[in-house]
């Protein structure tokens, strides 16, 4: 089992910035990559950026540039640095632990509520 929890949301107003942060716990030797998704009312979750052991990243079209996903395997916490934040960024963010194999498997955090408003 691993263990996800989050923090770091909050309220901000449109172009500010917050930085979540996801310390992983538990069989995290298992683990292959962590990532942050993210769900709006009336919206499916979504990918927002993700990171491998091997450090290789992957961010949705809507946050590059403006988002950065980063890792510290010394306390095995995961941060996602969120600039520029807009109103259509509002939404429960939910960190993901993910084994690739034997077998796949998602392990997910409670989710911290971001709101961006002014």
């Amino acid at each position: 089992q691993v263990q996800l929890v989050e923090s770091g949301g909050g309220l901000v107003q449109p172009g500010g910035s917050l930085r979540l942060s996801c310390a992983a716990s538990g069989s995290i030797f298992s683990i292959n990559a962590m990532g942050w998704y993210r769900q709006a009312p009336g919206k499916q979750r979504e990918l927002v950026a993700s990171i491998t052991n091997g450090g290789s990243t992957n961010y949705a079209d809507s946050v590059k540039v403006r988002f950065t996903i980063s890792r510290d395997n010394a306390v095995n916490t995961v941060y996602l640095q969120m600039n520029s934040l807009k109103p259509d960024d509002t939404a429960v963010y939910f960190c993901n632990a993910r084994r690739w194999a034997g077998p796949s498997y998602d392990y997910w955090g409670q989710g911290t509520q971001v709101t961006v408003s002014s």
